[in-house]
């Protein structure tokens, strides 16, 4: 086959829309089906396979990230998905109808809705030498790379959909033990003048276990919404974790368990004092679910 003259970077033994095209279909594909040992393919690769393959003797990665480019193709890049095992039927958008409908109708005066979820497994990581703040001259905070282990606290919390204020404790474990310990703790905190308090949950056997469903026929305030499978999205809570997580947990440095409880609990102490709910609507929601092959109902 004619050698043929090419663009810069291409030195093509194809013409350079036949050798696009074959660009193109390779980086459709994952790198195992052409023989090579990769993850995903980068520019820099997928040039050394074609010069590989002698569909040309000469291409430079930047050529091929632009031919990539014209086709909106970045296959160095990759997303999470998941394949659900739950199917998207009538009985999911029933469940997600109910929490939108929690999250944005009006409240009567003895209703409260909160979200409640676990942080868990949050350590203190005492420094060897103390962590040094920022100084003049762009020198940032600066963190001893070596730490301690010293257990971990598992964080519970409720956030109120309404007002934005956080009921958080914090357990040396994750059971049905502590979490009857929590709403116990909720019983007590939430005032008596409301008499039905909607607590909407993932769907961890710690939430609906014998023992908890024991407790709450005793306690006939609260009553629970399961969020769908792998909608931790839609527990509001999750919402303030990020927040706790960005201002909080950036730098982890506690002296210890106690003092990581300490903070935590004057961190939930710092937020009700300026708490605000989140912008939750029927409109923002649907916008989400949007792509789904069933549509909410209206």
């Amino acid at each position: 086959m004619a050698f043929t003259t090419s663009p810069a970077g291409v030195g093509s033994l194809f013409s350079p829309p036949d050798l696009a095209i074959h660009l193109v279909k390779m980086a459709c594909e994952r790198p195992d089906k052409r023989g090579r040992s990769l993850s995903q393919w980068d520019s820099a690769e997928l040039a050394r396979h074609l010069v590989t393959d002698g569909l040309t003797d000469h291409i430079s990665p930047t050529t091929v990230w632009r031919i990539l480019n014209a086709h909106q193709l970045k296959p160095w890049r990759h997303h999470m998905w998941l394949s659900p095992k739950s199917p998207r039927d009538e009985t999911f958008y029933a469940r997600v109808q109910d929490l939108i409908d929690l999250y944005t109708r009006p409240l009567a005066a003895h209703e409260v809705v909160l979200c409640v979820d676990e942080k868990t497994s949050l350590q203190p990581r005492p420094r060897r030498t103390p962590t040094k703040p920022a100084q003049p001259g762009l020198i940032p905070n600066r963190v001893e790379h070596h730490y301690r282990r010293q257990g971990a606290l598992q964080l519970f919390a409720a956030f109120d959909t309404r007002t934005g204020r956080v009921y958080g404790r914090t357990y040396d474990r994750k059971r049905q033990v502590e979490f009857i310990a929590f709403l116990t703790h909720l019983e007590a905190e939430v005032p008596a003048a409301i008499t039905t308090i909607h607590l909407v949950l993932d769907n961890v056997s710690t939430h609906h276990g014998r023992l908890v469903r024991e407790w709450l026929t005793q306690h006939p305030r609260f009553r629970l919404h399961f969020t769908p499978v792998h909608c931790s999205w839609m527990n509001q809570v999750e919402q303030w974790f990020g927040i706790l997580q960005r201002k909080r947990f950036r730098l982890v440095d506690f002296r210890s368990k106690e003092d990581l409880h300490l903070k935590i609990d004057q961190f939930i102490e710092e937020w009700n004092a300026h708490a605000h709910p989140f912008n939750w609507s029927t409109k923002s929601v649907a916008k989400v679910m949007a792509d789904c092959p069933y549509r909410m109902a209206a």
